[in-house]
């Protein structure tokens, strides 16, 4: 749903021990097809047994005019731990190429400060400059030593040249930072005045781990996106279902990534490609993921576009069939209910009544998550239970937040096909 205001590689909280020990990055820049070229699928990585697996990600989408020689200091939570960190950043909606021409990744003191000596040059190829054309994304090379578990990885990046829409996540429910000109090199906050709070560029970061762990990645709308829950302090469900995960034993899945977008649909583009038409980008090329965890469906009921429940099914079924054939499971959420938002009305409750029911009981998603039944009020099974209302009758609060995370059986997230 969207926000009331603006703002088939396999790659989603605690403190930082150790980061990054980098190459040496010759000043000539690359190309992202030239890094593709030179980073085959069969690396020393799937030789030695172990594999990359999505730490953290963010939906691309269609951003503003991209402004030119600006540097973004961009913080993210990691989930799973691991080595040989590499960050993926995305032109996917600009209309020309962009060049990064200085990415550094550090640890976070606090703010847009870093910790002393943490704060490692990235490469591309060998190059410490990458060129990547308009629709396309660009893997970094592998940074040496460890990246922790539930750290606030801070990526920073100089973009030489751009102009035309750029390529980000609009609402990320964290302040991130940016400056004019290339101050990527720098681990003191001076530079860093200008905030946001939205992801520019970067839309994924991975690690290597052994092959035993894999990741689930969560396919959303504003819910899955956090909206309503408290900025700055990873409360989004998906930072809670990464905090069990990190403490369960007895589960190979520790990375989650969140590939929520504010008002997104299944069936339709408009906030962001539909769900369909973004989930082999955003969810099916991270590497190491083991389960898509699907919890959308509202804003095409909300919509009043005549969607029924046969369309919402098919396109459940669509993605539940690209996904198994990707060799990932899919748990299917219930849709939560709306009743007191504004477009409420019986007709989309009785659309939202008939999806549940498929999700539940159909079996063909490998497992379920029962948001509806979690969050739900007793005495008004179409409406949110108040302790868990964010106060907009739609979307959950922290306390609602931390439920969903606690209504997922991590069981069903070991999935293997």
């Amino acid at each position: 749903m969207r926000r009331p205001r603006p703002a088939r590689r396999r790659y989603a909280v605690g403190l930082v021990t150790a980061l990054l020990v980098t190459l040496c990055a010759p000043a000539t820049a690359v190309s992202a097809s030239a890094v593709r070229a030179a980073s085959p699928r069969t690396s020393a990585a799937s030789a030695s047994g172990r594999h990359q697996v999505v730490t953290w990600g963010a939906s691309a989408d269609r951003q503003g005019e991209a402004p030119r020689d600006r540097s973004y200091r961009a913080v993210v939570r990691t989930s799973v731990g691991g080595t040989g960190t590499r960050v993926r950043l995305s032109n996917a909606f600009g209309d020309r190429p962009v060049t990064f021409d200085s990415v550094y990744a550090g640890r976070r003191k606090e703010g847009a400060q870093l910790v002393g000596g943490s704060n490692r040059a990235l490469t591309f190829g060998g190059a410490g400059s990458v060129t990547v054309a308009a629709g396309e994304s660009v893997v970094s090379d592998p940074l040496s030593g460890r990246l922790a578990d539930g750290s606030d990885l801070v990526v920073s990046y100089h973009v030489l040249s751009t102009g035309g829409p750029s390529t980000g996540h609009g609402m990320a429910m964290q302040t991130s930072y940016a400056t004019a000109g290339n101050h990527t090199a720098e681990e003191s906050a001076a530079s860093w005045t200008d905030r946001t709070g939205s992801w520019y560029y970067l839309d994924a970061v991975s690690v290597e781990t052994d092959r035993d762990t894999g990741a689930v990645v969560a396919l959303g709308d504003s819910i899955t996106d956090g909206w309503q829950s408290s900025t700055d302090t990873d409360r989004r469900w998906p930072d809670y279902l990464a905090r069990r995960l990190r403490s369960a034993s007895g589960t190979g899945v520790k990375g989650v990534a969140n590939e929520g977008i504010s008002g997104n649909k299944v069936l339709a583009d408009g906030a962001g490609q539909s769900a369909l038409n973004r989930l082999q980008r955003d969810v099916l090329s991270q590497p190491g993921v083991r389960t898509v965890l699907l919890f959308e469906g509202i804003n095409d009921i909300k919509a009043h576009s005549g969607v029924t429940v046969a369309d919402l099914i098919a396109g459940y079924r669509e993605i539940i069939e690209r996904s198994h054939a990707a060799g990932t499971c899919v748990v299917g959420a219930t849709v939560l209910p709306f009743k007191g938002w504004s477009e409420y009305d019986p007709e989309g409750e009785a659309v939202r009544q008939g999806v549940n029911a498929f999700i539940r009981t159909s079996g063909e998603f490998d497992g379920v998550a029962d948001f509806d039944r979690m969050l739900r009020s007793p005495y008004d099974q179409e409406k949110l239970l108040p302790v868990f209302d964010g106060g907009d009758r739609l979307h959950p609060n922290d306390k609602g937040m931390q439920a969903m995370a606690d209504a997922v059986d991590l069981k069903s997230l070991r999935c293997d096909r």
